[in-house]
């Protein structure tokens, strides 16, 4: 084996097993009162307690979860119908082909902040999964919710339950759910991580150009062009990537729901105009901007992720970035609602059973569609 070789398979089991052993490695328990932390208001530590929907502000829950009644099917309520279909990446115009990588990357000499990652081009497919309400009167234009990293293969039925449960108590509008798979892998040099953290309008785009076309007719309904009418939804890069669509198509969505949201330095490849990636929205985008009609819920886990890659920047930190971002939202008006969950982890599981159909109920409220001219 020539020496150039060897440098090179050396170079590869090194950042191997340096990702290994971040991805392996337990991220410790962040304390809610830390320096620099926002102000949370505790609730009541009963399980099952939400905030109220009527307020905005930081609230403190756990370290015990009661998984709400909602999640599961209840006799006597209609139950919507399911259904799936798939897009495949050459059928389509936008994010055609695919990407993906090998090995992580390594960080750029020249750049701290982005790594140097060799991708190659994929094709792939995208599983589609709709909930469509009993309730939805055919011709009728519907409000909608699309939610990211959707199932690969059988619906998980949570999700649907919990829109049956709070449509028939009139909490929520009658409304469709979309579950969008993403397009494969994670984070710098993989699809997904092209679709979810990249800073721009690309993926609102291709949800509005090749997903929604093709529900309207494989499902034969009608989705509300009403931005507010519209939310996204989705944990880790799938909730960054809600906020994006909502904060660079605001004319398209206005209504965001995150859980463990990566509001880090993920975008790849560079982009000098957001250096950060989605680090940004705290650092500048949000208090340096004009005051979108973005109404945003937000959870984290005080075991969240911290710094799981090489980069070591200062930008990987879960809950840092989530308690930066309730900060500046406050500090200029947002309406948003931020649980910081004790005793969990990335994701948010086991707290997300107790308010998930809250964090939906509140997200939409104040929805009223539009009066037909």
């Amino acid at each position: 084996m020539s020496q150039q070789r060897t440098t090179a398979l050396i170079a590869f089991l090194a950042v191997s097993i340096m990702s290994i052993e971040t991805a392996f490695t337990a991220p410790p328990t962040r304390t809610f009162d830390a320096p620099g932390s926002p102000s949370f208001e505790r609730l009541n530590e009963k399980p099952g307690l939400s905030p109220p929907l009527d307020v905005n502000g930081n609230f403190l829950i756990g370290p015990d979860y009661t998984p709400a009644p909602e999640n599961k099917a209840v006799d006597g309520v209609p139950q919507g119908r399911v259904q799936q279909f798939t897009i495949d990446s050459k059928e389509t115009k936008l994010l055609n082909p695919g990407i993906a990588r090998i090995v992580f990357g390594t960080v750029d000499p020249k750049n701290p902040k982005t790594l140097i990652v060799e991708t190659h081009e994929i094709d792939y497919q995208r599983q589609i999964t709709v909930y469509i309400p009993e309730q939805y009167e055919p011709g009728n234009e519907s409000p909608f919710m699309v939610i990211h990293d959707g199932p690969k293969g059988k619906p998980n039925m949570t999700v649907p339950h919990i829109l049956d449960n709070l449509i028939a108590q009139k909490r929520i509008p009658a409304m469709i759910a979309i579950m969008i798979a993403n397009g494969g892998g994670d984070a710098q040099g993989h699809q997904r991580g092209k679709e979810y953290d990249t800073m721009s309008g690309l993926f609102a785009e291709y949800i509005e150009s090749e997903v929604l076309p093709r529900v309207e007719k494989n499902c034969e309904v009608k989705l509300t062009k009403d931005p507010d009418g519209r939310a996204a939804m989705g944990s880790s890069s799938g909730g960054s990537a809600a906020l994006i669509m909502a904060w660079y198509r605001t004319d398209l969505y206005h209504r965001v729901l995150t859980t463990s949201g990566t509001f880090v330095n993920q975008q790849w490849p560079f982009n000098p105009e957001t250096p950060g990636g989605a680090w940004d929205f705290h650092d500048k985008l949000v208090l340096e901007s004009p005051k979108k009609p973005i109404r945003l819920f937000m959870a984290v886990g005080d075991r969240d992720l911290l710094n799981p890659n090489v980069m070591r920047d200062n930008m990987h930190d879960w809950v840092e970035a989530n308690n930066r971002m309730a900060k500046v939202l406050k500090a200029k008006g947002y309406e948003y609602q931020y649980l910081f969950c004790q005793n969990s982890g990335h994701g948010v599981g086991n707290a997300k059973a107790q308010f998930l159909s809250h964090a939906i109920e509140w997200v939409w409220k104040g929805y009223a569609p539009r009066q037909s001219k």
